[in-house]
């Protein structure tokens, strides 16, 4: 059923790339990988491999790759990618020695894809659980590691009919899953080579924040807004935007940053016209990014539009309040990445498979919203309650620091 359920999937793939810039992108990268491993590998060198999903699983796996080249210098590191969104954004990260997307799980490309690269390791980050290269893997004698990993009851391995399916995960030599529950799924398939380490994203985003800098168009932006506290919403969506833009109409002692998830022009334009009908003037960062900009003034109410990427986990610093988008469909996206600066970090609904939004909201530095109603209740209080606001960015430092550590818990235990 697993090979039948893969070609359809790559018949799938194949139509849809004629019509799909980034199905097109994933589709001719998988092609291309053999041929960029041969092009690119050292044959005297050892490799690990460490795969990501995608970018989310990328920022988990990048504090282990960084910390196996500071402790392992013998070794290079190939990073793959499945996603378009995870190898478009880090294709040229310098960490990795090769980058490239992962060939679908044939049996064939497996082989190939293993020939050209020998690792003396593997280590797959969070979830990708594909049988050919774990099988493959295994019967070469090769450690696999499962890292940053989290089970819940309803995943496949742990079904009646996915049982045949769950035989895939005993050909991991380890687990360093997240929580106690994930290791306790997984002991009842017999399966106990399981620490739990924690999440390995808590330490990426602790060092984000110590690495910051101060980004000099944002402050200028700020400084033109002086005395107003400031709401800065990440990773949004158009549901998360009709939520918290017209609660600003009547609440003008704030300033907002909006760095949407997707930056394309018809979004962009979308987040302006909304801004407009809710009374607040607008300026894109690219625009402020000239040195001799001037930032929009209006009629006191205004906006920073975020329209590139790689300055949110920056741009959080300067927030009384953060917003994470994401937990109105889509799914819920970093939530440490903004709880890290202190700072109380609200999101919708759509969060109980993140075990972050769980913590968060059990100390009360994250709230859940379920529509404008509640977003206006929390930001009431938040506006006209300092003592409250205090102790929710406290609740929210606090708890990714207790997180931390488990990046040398996994590269202490690892066998290399």
């Amino acid at each position: 059923m697993y090979q039948i359920g893969l070609w359809m999937y790559l018949c799938a793939v194949a139509v849809l790339s004629l019509f799909d810039r980034k199905v097109r992108a994933m589709w001719r990268g998988e092609r291309r990988a053999i041929g960029t491993i041969k092009s690119k590998l050292d044959p005297q060198a050892k490799y690990v491999w460490v795969h990501a999903a995608s970018l989310g699983e990328f920022e988990q796996g990048r504090p282990i790759i960084e910390h196996i080249k500071q402790k392992y210098p013998q070794y290079k590191v190939l990073l793959t990618f499945f996603s378009p969104s995870g190898y478009e954004v880090r294709k040229d990260y310098e960490g990795a020695d090769i980058i490239c997307y992962l060939p679908l799980d044939t049996f064939r490309n497996a082989r190939r894809f293993l020939n050209a690269i020998h690792p003396v390791c593997a280590l797959f980050i969070k979830y990708e659980f594909w049988y050919n290269y774990l099988h493959i893997l295994k019967h070469r004698g090769v450690p696999v590691y499962s890292v940053a990993s989290i089970f819940r009851p309803d995943q496949i391995f742990f079904k009646w009919y996915g049982k045949g399916y769950g035989k895939v995960l005993k050909c991991f030599t380890h687990f360093y899953v997240q929580n106690e529950q994930s290791k306790q799924l997984l002991a009842t398939l017999g399966i106990d080579n399981v620490s739990v380490t924690g999440d390995t994203r808590f330490d990426r985003v602790i060092a984000i924040a110590e690495q910051a800098q101060k980004i000099e168009a944002v402050e200028r932006f700020l400084a033109s807004n002086k005395g107003k506290k400031v709401f800065v919403a990440g990773s949004s969506w158009q549901p998360d935007e009709e939520i918290f833009i017209p609660y600003f109409k009547s609440h003008d002692n704030w300033t907002l940053i909006i760095a949407p998830h997707v930056i394309g022009e018809e979004h962009l334009r979308g987040i302006e016209a909304l801004l407009e009908r809710n009374g607040y003037s607008h300026q894109r960062y690219t625009e402020l990014a000239d040195a001799k900009a001037t930032p929009v003034t209006g009629n006191g109410r205004n906006a920073l539009i975020i329209n590139c990427f790689g300055l949110l986990s920056s741009i959080y610093r300067y927030a009384d309040v953060t917003y994470v988008g994401g937990g109105f469909g889509v799914s819920i996206h970093n939530l440490p990445e903004a709880a890290v600066w202190g700072k109380p970090v609200i999101f919708g609904p759509e969060n109980s498979k993140f075990a972050e939004a769980q913590g968060l909201k059990a100390c009360g530095g994250g709230i859940e919203i379920t529509d404008y109603r509640t977003f206006s209740a929390i930001m009431d209080k938040f506006g006209t309650d300092a003592e409250y606001l205090a102790e929710c960015s406290k609740a929210a430092h606090d708890y990714v620091e207790s997180k931390a550590g488990a990046t040398k818990a996994v590269i202490s235990a690892l066998n290399l």
